[in-house]
């Protein structure tokens, strides 16, 4: 099953229709939980310290951040960023397609941007 931290700056309304389609996603919202106003290395050291996903929009700092913990050999169990402009429909059915159709552990080191 895959694991998600879902960044302060993502869209809700896709969070919520992520949630009709696949209720039981296992996920943590950044902003409902003591990493509210986190800065972004330590949103990814959290994310790796619990082996979870960072779901984003943030296209301009967090995979910087990302790809230097791969760098420095620093746990990253991956990055999707889904830029904010996309469709919500659409980036619900490419969020669901990664959950349905691949394992967490092809997203290890690796920042993945949607749409595939």
């Amino acid at each position: 099953m895959m694991r998600f931290l879902i960044d302060e700056n993502f869209n809700h309304r896709t969070l919520r229709g992520l949630l009709i389609r696949h209720p039981d996603l296992d996920h943590v919202i950044a902003q409902d939980s003591e990493l509210k106003g986190t800065n972004d290395p330590s949103l990814l050291a959290w994310a790796a310290e619990q082996n979870r996903i960072l779901l984003t929009h943030d296209i301009k700092t967090i995979p910087k951040y990302a790809y230097e913990r791969v760098s420095a050999g620093q746990a990253m169990p991956g990055v999707i960023v889904v830029p904010e402009e996309f469709p919500i429909g659409d980036a619900i059915e490419e969020l669901l397609t990664i959950i349905e159709c691949s394992d967490q552990s092809e997203y290890e080191n690796q920042v993945l941007r949607i749409p595939l």
